[in-house]
């Protein structure tokens, strides 16, 4: 009857009132550290026409004040927005009643005729004074609250509506560009002539529903460059495209498109890991797919399983103007991919240096078969529900529950468990049928007091929550905790069977481990405590990082469905360890960070499909972690795995995925990267044939278990009669920033020992030129011979010596304007690495800046950002520090530059005062450094090294037995080609 009144009152005022969808949470839930719309102290009507704006507002500011973190519940009703609501980190809006609530923006609401505009904007913070009155912060981001960020953790909205009527065409429903643990689910967007109902999203998104506007979700690379997986969501009738994105990571997982030009259009120029499965596509007037940047490594298109009716083109590739078509008006794409792509990893073929392919295989349908279901579980119906206070739970923190939470799972299935820290001192073990349900994994958690004498000692591993073999589990919504100090502890030892189901569960320990009722302020302190001084163990150093069992460890038959899991523990041995199944599981949105050996492990698996997982190693305690270890296993499909190193890290690694005695593994969209200068040397290492994969960035690469084919010799045009890459010495830590003097010999630096080395080539020897506490880290020379060192120390610092003489005194160089400096030369780095595909347009800007050397002949541009020191988290990334190298160049001549982050390669020409112009793209291959020889062949260092003619011709390849980090050709006669690759120096003579 209240819906029905609502909707008549909507109608006369003449709007368009939309029906709410099913709702996911129709009865009201008792949590006492909860803030409820309805609560009397908040004016609010919901009635869909007087102004709800400040009531839902100070619903959110209450939860932030007295708890930092926690939830709002909002009852059933209409809800009129006139200014965008701010949602601040940690907080969760979640609908409740017999109808969904529908947060309504009116006809010709002022502020949302431009846009983005939005109606609702998850924050990073919520800044001292800010007062969300008028409409005026809506106007632009300068006047905006902070962005939400890679540090915003929890906050989610779900079971509540959008609406957005006419005349408001900059209007957008939500901007959500969060990390870990963060969501919408089960809302419909009802967009009208709206802007879109998402622009940038992040980590996951499940039953969402998009109707009109231009676009559903208008998306680019979330703000931890983390995936962005959208699961049982439908698009239709969006003007422009369902899906307009770039560089986000998209996993579509059972999407339905319907009724729209094109279902996801990918930005020009860039790229995107996009994964679709069990896709859905319908009347699609224009391409279903438009994929950009297509000759590129980091472009990774796959997709399995995608019906479609009355789509005339499938895919369009927007440089080429490729289509792909389907057979008939009614088909299945089996298998669609596109990028780099090697068919096994014991082909030779490995090696080469760009192998983009597309696969397509279409066959038609004489009947489209219905959806494929979800394999998310539904929840039991809410009136099984059992609150576990009224069972006599505390969750105080401080009184054991564990005896009381075992009586409840003896008697009952279903247990809610309200905001609350539930302390145990045993194992809570389910029943088959058992099912723990809350609703925010940092305010709701099991845990464990250090030092729980059942979890002492050395011996077997002892669970905080064990599920029973075959059983069909949900738990869902909770935080798992075992603190620091319990070394026989597991987070959850899950032996369910397939029809199981973990969601939304956060093992908690280390990053993003805070009290739950603790302030803002007491946060702060707590994050500032996750390490001692250095950064090489927990500030309790009691609190033994590797030193539990795994967080999450799924053995003896386990498997089922994990979505939006979190599991950064430092204390674990891994955040997600498989073991000795074959039963059926399937990981959605898993994050797993900040281990000390291994992130993920799969031993003696089989039948297990994993998706969007990502891993991130941090300087301190990751320095040695292995990001996924498949061990005797098979049948295995990993999709669209991120594999991040933090820019502070400086321990090289040599893998990032360990393979053993498996066959059968598909590795789909691996994205292998790092804006510090160790990234994994090789992207894949299998053990058994002792085969590596240095491309970091593939769409495609299948692992049989079959042993090697035997590689080609290579009848080289370009190396010297018999000629091979030569190990010249060894044992370096990690060495680049060499340079070439006058004679020919090779200096570098290897950082880490603040030590500059030269090879001498004229008696084939290394030898120490200076090892002082001055943070070396570039080298270059002037005319006179004088060896200009940039160095990592300070702001700015640049120095000179002579490598020759015995005095120790350098000189200090200092910033001089930039100036137009003919007949010097410039010294210039030959790789950059670019977080946001600006790569084009940042190269060609002058800097502002020059160094000058001692004889005036030679100088190096430097940018502000050196100059004056800034950080950026917490690591200087200016481009002179952060090169793996750099080359002197005449003005006037070419140039080549690698955009390590693009994976591509430049030609250029250098202006008189260093800086670029005529960018111009020379290769799709692109790495670590780039030289010429005295032929203008062009060599690129990429994980091996790849030589191309000056007009672009690949010529072949030379393999070295590690990873190049540096190119420079010197000796006597200019033909050496000096090789720093981490651990080792190596040459080879060239014609």
């Amino acid at each position: 009857m209240r819906q029905l009144l609502i909707t008549a009152l909507a109608l006369l005022a003449g709007t368009t009132a939309s029906a709410a969808g099913p709702s996911y949470y129709p009865s009201r839930l008792q949590d006492s550290k909860a803030v409820y719309l309805d609560s009397g102290e908040f004016s609010v009507h919901g009635d869909g026409q007087a102004d709800d704006t400040d009531a839902v507002q100070s619903a959110i500011n209450k939860v932030q004040h007295e708890r930092n973190q926690g939830i709002v519940f909002v009852p059933a009703g209409r809800y009129r927005l006139s200014r965008t609501i701010y949602v601040w980190p940690g907080i969760r809006i979640i609908g409740f009643g017999a109808t969904r609530p529908i947060f309504v923006l009116a006809r010709n609401t002022p502020g949302f005729q431009q846009g983005p505009a939005y109606m609702v904007f998850f924050a990073g913070s919520r800044p001292t004074g800010f007062q969300n009155v008028g409409g005026s912060e809506i106007k632009g981001a300068a006047q905006r609250p902070p962005d939400a960020n890679p540090g915003t953790f929890y906050s989610a909205m779900t079971n509540i509506d959008i609406e957005i009527q006419d005349g408001n065409p900059g209007a957008v429903g939500i901007r959500a560009r969060y990390a870990q643990h963060c969501y919408l689910s089960h809302m419909d967007f009802y967009l009208g002539s709206g802007l879109a109902g998402i622009h940038d999203g992040g980590n996951i998104a499940i039953d969402l529903h998009f109707h009109g506007g231009q676009y559903g979700i208008w998306t680019r690379k979330p703000s931890p460059g983390w995936q962005f997986t959208v699961m049982d969501s439908t698009f239709e009738g969006q003007t422009q495209a369902a899906i307009h994105e770039h560089e986000a990571g998209l996993t579509l997982i059972r999407p339905s498109f319907k009724n729209v030009p094109t279902a996801i259009s990918i930005d020009a120029n860039y790229a995107d890991e996009l994964w679709i499965k069990d896709g859905r596509f319908e009347n699609i007037s224009g391409p279903a797919l438009v994929i950009s940047n297509e000759n590129s490594p980091r472009t990774e298109i796959n997709a399995e399983n995608l019906v479609f009716r009355n789509v005339p083109v499938v895919a369009e590739f927007r440089e080429s103007g490729k289509k792909l078509r389907g057979p008939s008006e009614q088909f299945v794409v089996k298998t669609f991919s596109h990028g780099f792509q090697i068919d096994d990893m014991a082909a030779p073929t490995a090696t080469g240096p760009n192998q983009i392919q597309t696969v397509f295989e279409a066959a038609p349908l004489a009947h489209l078969p219905a959806p494929v279901a979800s394999d998310i579980p539904d929840l039991p119906a809410m009136a099984s529900w059992l609150n576990v206070r009224d069972l006599g739970a505390h969750g105080d923190a401080k009184t054991d529950d564990t005896e009381i939470l075992r009586k409840a799972i003896a008697e009952h299935a279903v247990l809610y468990f309200p905001s609350g820290q539930y302390l145990v001192s045993d194992t809570i073990a389910l029943k088959p049928d058992t099912v723990l349900i809350g609703l925010h994994p940092s305010t709701t958690r099991l845990l464990l007091a250090d030092g729980t004498p059942a979890f002492q000692g050395v011996g077997n591993p002892k669970p905080l929550l064990e599920t029973p073999s075959g059983g069909k589990n949900i738990v869902t919504g909770i935080g798992l905790y075992t603190n620091g100090i319990n070394p026989r502890a597991v987070g959850a030892l899950w032996k369910s069977g397939s029809q199981s189901l973990m969601n939304d569960v956060r093992f908690l320990g280390g990053h993003g481990t805070i009290d739950p009722d603790a302030s803002a302020e007491e946060s702060r302190k707590v994050w500032s405590q996750i390490y001692n001084n250095t950064h090489t163990a927990d500030s309790n150093l009691s609190r033994r990082w590797d030193g539990q069992y795994p967080s999450l460890w799924v053995t003896e038959g386990g498997g089922g469905t994990f979505v939006n899991i979190w599991t950064p523990s430092t204390f674990a041995q891994a955040g997600l360890y498989v073991s000795h199944t074959a039963t059926v599981g399937r990981v959605y949105q898993l994050s797993s960070e900040h281990h000390v050996r291994n992130e993920a492990v799969f031993d003696d698996v089989s039948n297990w499909q994993v998706f969007a997982l990502q891993t991130e190693e941090e300087r301190g305690e990751g320095g040695f972690a292995l990001p996924l270890e498949i061990r005797d296993s098979k049948n295995l499909l990993i999709a669209n795995m991120h594999i991040y190193r933090v820019v502070s890290s400086y321990q090289p690694a040599p893998y990032a995925i360990l393979v053993s005695h498996s066959t059968d593994i598909r590795l789909r969209n691996i994205h292998c990267y790092s804006d510090s200068k160790v990234s994994f040397d090789d992207a894949v290492y299998d053990q058994t044939s002792g085969v590596d994969v240095r491309q970091r960035e593939f769409a495609w690469l299948d692992i049989s278990g079959k042993p090697p084919a035997a590689g080609e010799k290579l009848n080289s045009k370009l190396l010297a009669n018999e000629a091979g890459v030569k190990k010249l010495a060894g044992g370096f830590f990690n060495i680049s920033g060499g340079a070439v003097d006058k004679a020919g010999n090779f200096y570098f630096v290897d950082a880490k020992w603040q030590t500059i080395y030269r090879w001498s080539v004229a008696n084939q020897q290394l030898s120490k030129v200076r090892d002082n506490p001055l943070d070396p880290v570039q080298l270059a020379f002037d005319r006179a011979g004088n060896l200009i060192v940039i160095s990592y120390a300070g702001s700015g610092t640049v120095y000179s010596f002579d490598p020759n003489a015995k005095s120790p005194e350098v000189t200090i160089l200092k910033a001089q304007p930039a100036v137009s400096r003919p007949g010097c030369t410039a010294i210039l780095p030959v790789d950059v690495w670019r977080n946001e595909n600006d790569f084009e347009q940042a190269i060609p800007v002058r800097k502002p800046y020059q160094f000058v050397s001692l004889d005036g002949t030679t100088f190096i541009p430097a940018g502000d950002d050196f100059v004056s020191g800034q950080l950026y988290y917490g690591s200087k990334i200016h481009d002179v520090l952060r090169a793996f190298g750099l080359a002197p160049v005449t003005p006037g001549k070419t140039f080549y530059i690698s955009n390590e982050e693009g994976q591509k390669t430049y030609s250029a020409i250098v202006d008189s005062d260093g800086s670029m112009k005529d960018l111009k793209l020379f290769q799709d291959v692109g790495g670590e450094s780039v030289t010429t020889d005295q032929a203008g062949n062009v060599y690129i260092a990429a994980g091996q090294i790849f030589v191309y003619d000056s007009a672009g011709k690949y010529l072949e390849t030379i393999e070295v037995p590690e990873r190049p980090s540096q190119l420079l050709f010197g000796g006597p006669d200019g033909k050496t080609l000096f090789i720093a690759a981490r651990s080792s120096l190596y040459a080879v003579q060239t014609r």
